[in-house]
This record gives C-alpha cells, sequence and structure tokens, in this order.
C-alpha cells in the first residue's frame, strides 16, 4: 500500500483531502505542522507528500527544502492560495513536482497524486534482474537466454557511465524496465528519475512538459512552468518514444545534450541543467532519417551506448520463465492460489508470435488466470487470439516449412549446384521483400519499418536482386 501524506493546518482541508484520496491501496497520513509533517517523512517515507505553503511553525519553501533534504526524490505537490503565484513558482524552482491553487479541485488533486505516486514507484521500486524469490523486491527483468545476457551486459556496462543510452526495441518489448534498471545503478541513483512519453502528447505540450514554459506563451499558459530538464537538474530523464518527437522539438533538445542549457518556452533567459539522458523508441530511426523526420545529429547524441532488446519471438527459450512470473504476480493481483500450465497450452503460447511481446504477455497470463475454474489454466483459458484456429496452425507451420526448404536445398545437391548458401538467400530475400511490398502497397518507407533496416538497405538489396522497378502497388 501506498503512503501520501497532507500537510497543512486547516482540518476541513486534512479531511476533504483525505476522503477524496483514502482507498484500499491508498494510505493517508496528516499532520498539522511543518515539524510534525517532517516528523512523518523520516519515521513513515510516505510515496508523495500534499504541502500547504502558509503553516504555523515554518514557512511551507523552508519545509520543502528539508523534505528533500530528507528524500531528494520525494514527489512533493505544494497547495497555495490564488494570490500566491510567485510563491508557487519559487516552489517548482525548489524541487516540488507540482503546485495546486485553493480551493483544489478534486479531480485535479486525484490527477496530481495519481502521476506523484507513478514518480515515487518509477524512482523508489527498481528493475532487479532474474525472478528468484530471494533477490530484493522491485519489477522483474526476466530471461535467461543469449539475447537477454548481452542486454545485461550492456546495463552493467554503461550504468556507472555518465553516458545517453539509446534503448531501442518494440512495444512490449520492456524498454522502460531497462531505464529505470540503468538508473538505479548510476550514480545518479539518489537524484530524480523523471519520465515522459513523447508519443502521449501534442508536440505543443511535449516542448512545454520537457522545457517549461513564461506566462503568456501561448493560450492557456495563464502562469510559468518549470519543465522536465529543469525538474531533473543532477538527475536522469528518460524520454520513451524520442522518435515521435518533432523536428523542432529535437532541436532544442540536441541543444541540452550539446551544453545543457535550453529556453523556457516564450521566454529569451538561458536555464543550465545537468541531466543524464536515457532515451527509447520502437521505430527505425535510421529510416525516418531517410524521411527527413528525425535529426542525424540527435541520433550521433542519443546512442552514446546503445542497447537492443530483442522481441520475445526471438528468445522463446525465456517464455516458460516468463510465464512462471506472471503467474506469480496475477495470483497475488486476483487473490488465487498458483495455478499450473497444462502442455497443449504452453505449446500454444511458445507458438504464437506475440506482436506485444512481453507486455502482450502478461495480460494473457492475467486473463487466463481470472477465467480459469480448476487449478490448470487449459486452452480454452487463452483469449482467442492465442488458441484459435490461426494459432493451432501456427503450431504446425514451421516444422512444414523447414521440410520444405531442407527438400529444396537436398535438390540443390542432387542437381550438382555450388553456391547454394548465396541462391537460397537471394530466393528467400526474394520472397520475403515481395511479400511485405505488397503488403505497403509498394510504400518502401512503411516496408523499410516492418523489415527492421533502412530505405537505403531495402533499395539496395532490390537493386541486387533486379526488383527495383517491379511495381507492388
Amino acid at each position: 500500500m501506498q503512503r501520501v501524506l497532507i500537510i497543512d493546518d486547516e482540518p476541513n482541508v486534512l479531511y476533504s483531502f483525505g476522503k477524496a484520496l483514502r482507498s484500499s491501496t491508498l494510505e493517508v497520513l496528516t499532520a498539522e505542522t511543518a515539524a510534525g509533517g517532517l516528523r512523518r517523512v523520516r519515521e513513515s517515507k510516505p510515496d508523495t507528500v500534499i504541502l500547504d505553503v502558509r503553516l504555523p511553525d515554518m514557512s511551507g519553501l523552508d519545509a520543502l527544502d528539508e523534505i528533500l533534504a530528507i528524500d531528494s526524490r520525494l514527489p512533493v505537490i505544494v497547495v497555495t492560495a490564488y494570490s500566491s503565484s510567485e510563491t508557487a513558482i519559487e516552489a517548482m524552482r525548489r524541487g516540488a513536482l507540482e503546485h495546486l491553487p485553493k480551493p483544489v479541485d478534486v479531480h485535479q488533486l486525484q490527477a496530481a497524486v495519481a502521476k506523484a505516486l507513478e514518480l515515487s514507484r518509477l524512482q523508489h521500486v527498481p528493475a532487479v534482474f532474474g525472478n528468484s524469490e530471494d533477490q530484493p523486491p522491485g519489477d522483474r527483468i526476466v530471461g535467461r537466454s543469449e539475447a537477454m545476457q548481452e542486454v545485461y551486459k550492456g546495463v552493467g556496462r554503461v550504468a556507472a557511465e555518465d553516458v545517453t543510452v539509446l534503448i531501442l526495441g518494440e512495444t512490449g518489448t520492456g524498454k522502460e524496465l531497462i531505464a529505470r534498471a540503468i538508473y538505479h545503478y548510476s550514480h545518479r541513483a539518489d537524484q530524480p528519475f523523471l519520465a515522459i512519453n513523447c508519443a502521449a502528447l501534442p508536440d505543443t505540450l511535449l516542448e512545454s512538459e520537457l522545457f517549461g514554459h513564461e506566462r503568456g506563451a501561448f493560450t492557456g499558459a495563464e502562469r510559468q512552468r518549470i519543465g522536465k530538464f529543469e525538474q531533473a537538474h543532477g538527475g536522469t530523464i528518460f524520454l520513451d518514444e524520442v522518435g515521435d518527437m518533432s523536428v523542432a522539438t529535437q532541436a532544442k533538445v540536441l541543444r541540452v545534450l550539446q551544453d545543457g542549457s535550453f529556453q523556457r518556452v516564450g521566454g529569451s533567459k538561458t536555464i543550465r541543467t545537468d541531466v543524464r539522458v536515457l532515451a527509447a523508441t520502437n521505430q527505425n530511426l535510421d529510416t525516418k532519417i531517410d524521411a527527413a523526420e528525425f535529426r542525424q545529429d540527435l541520433l550521433y547524441r542519443l546512442n552514446g551506448f546503445t542497447v537492443h532488446l530483442p522481441p520475445l519471438r526471438d528468445r522463446r527459450e525465456d517464455l516458460p520463465d516468463l510465464v512462471q512470473y506472471f503467474l506469480g504476480v496475477a495470483n497475488r493481483q486476483v487473490n488465487k492460489p498458483a495455478f499450473s500450465i497444462c502442455p497443449k497450452t504452453m505449446e500454444l503460447l511458445q507458438h504464437y508470435e506475440w506482436p506485444g511481446n512481453v507486455r502482450e504477455l502478461q495480460s494473457v497470463i492475467k486473463y487466463s488466470v481470472v477465467h480459469t475454474v480448476g487449478d490448470t489454466i487449459t486452452p480454452d483459458c487463452l483469449p482467442e487470439t492465442c488458441r484459435g484456429k490461426a494459432a493451432e496452425a501456427r503450431c504446425a507451420a514451421p516444422e512444414d516449412e523447414l521440410a520444405g526448404i531442407s527438400r529444396y536445398v537436398r535438390l540443390l545437391l542432387e542437381s550438382g549446384e555450388s553456391d547454394i548458401y548465396r541462391k537460397l538467400q537471394a530466393t528467400s530475400d526474394r520472397l520475403i521483400l515481395a511479400e511485405v511490398l505488397r503488403h505497403v502497397r509498394g510504400n518502401q518507407v512503411h516496408a523499410s519499418e516492418h523489415l527492421g533496416m533502412s530505405r537505403t538497405t531495402l533499395r539496395s538489396k532490390l537493386q541486387s536482386l533486379g526488383m527495383l522497378d517491379e511495381d507492388f502497388a
């Protein structure tokens, strides 16, 4: 259970805030003085704090300084009167996560607390490797395959180095977990960790979220805002889905990486910050560079070190361990006893393509646990996508296809052919490229994304196979 501490000297505020926030998963603690609040912070270790700036024994700003001195990563939401906008801005400069004007809208309060609790979880709950029960608690990165061993080695090599890291991988492979692991093993682990999904916000809002804005910078900018790069000073910022960032915003991020400086939206003052940047994307940035949608110089700055996360279909040997781990998680969430997986169910899971990767597997396991009546997960407990006719066909298809390739190789050998590997590779390339290009109606940019190669490489392959002028539309 997470905890929120409310520090306010008004009993009605403590009551109304507590009533709005208290739930089966959130405990509400209260204090009416700064001294009492600081004592609660030390003893109870809350996950977030709501702090009034007017307290009977100490200024709320001074209390904020002392709270962050106890735990610099603790998210603090400052509550101010309408007339105290300058005080609120100063609170943000000193490290507050957010400020809310009184009287506080309940929905705004709940949204701000939810954001603060998630940030606290990201900063304090480590991403740990393996699924052994004798390891420290945290979100698990599970896998013993060779591909995952390379990922672990990469995290070990780069975590302590103060360089940018680019994490590449399909949606659902666990890029945020790897970013958190790098953060928790770094020398900045006692400083803030802020994450932002670049694909989740329109460009104007994303720029403001990253760099802040001055009052009146755009319609709706009623007060100054401190951005993530300013808030994360001394810590780490994680830019998820960085490939969705506009070229204009990319230019400002590039400047931060080059000299640690930026300007708020609508401002002229240069602000300096010291942050480590971790970035992730599920897109082919080479393809976006070819399409003039991503700056090549920014890519050079971001990939000081690159971690490639394999899709689940390329590390199927990890699937049994992942299934057992997610079974344990699901059992605790739905309060059910341990389950076993019947062999046919595991066979279906092994042959499924997992377009949503590890995230999809977790959802499938939770779905199966909920729909299981006995103590064994059978195929009928799986979602339709994993147990339909197409899934059944996939269980048999690979052996049939491999048998066809084997017969073709034997035929070439019997006919005395030489250079078999090159000819077989050219045949498979021709089939793969033709199928993908027909699927995207000849669009080479989309085809290169599906294939996981740059458009330049795709055109080179098409040219070498004599397919460049073929019509796939």
